[in-house]
C-alpha cells in the first residue's frame, strides 16, 4: 500500500490503456451481411465476430481461415492492445 492506494490498482491505472478511439470501427457489409472492421485490409478468409459475454457486454473477434491447417490456435490480446493493430501479426500467424 502506497499512500492509500494499492500497487496493483496504481499499475491498471497507467497499463491498461487500449487506443481511443480503437484503430478500427465495424459495419456490416450490405452486399454480404457480414460484419467488417475498417481499417483492416478485405480478406475473404477474415470473419469479424461480435461475442457475448457472460457479464453482458460484447466483444470484438476476428478469426482468419487457413483451410490447410490441423489445429486453430486461440490467441488473446492483453487489455492494451487493438486488434487493427494485431492484424499483421494474425495474417503472419495463419501462415
Amino acid at each position: 500500500m502506497l499512500s492509500g492506494c494499492s500497487v496493483s490498482s496504481l499499475a491498471a491505472r497507467f497499463a491498461f490503456f487500449p487506443p481511443d478511439p480503437p484503430t478500427y470501427a465495424l459495419r456490416k457489409d450490405e452486399a454480404t451481411g457480414r460484419l467488417v472492421a475498417s481499417g483492416v485490409p478485405r480478406d475473404n478468409a477474415l470473419d469479424v465476430l461480435l461475442l457475448d459475454t457472460t457479464r453482458g457486454t460484447k466483444v470484438v473477434a476476428f478469426y482468419l481461415r487457413n483451410p490447410c491447417a490441423r489445429l486453430t490456435l486461440l490467441y488473446s490480446h492483453g487489455n492494451a492492445a487493438d486488434l487493427a493493430q494485431l492484424y499483421d501479426l494474425f495474417v503472419q500467424l495463419k501462415i
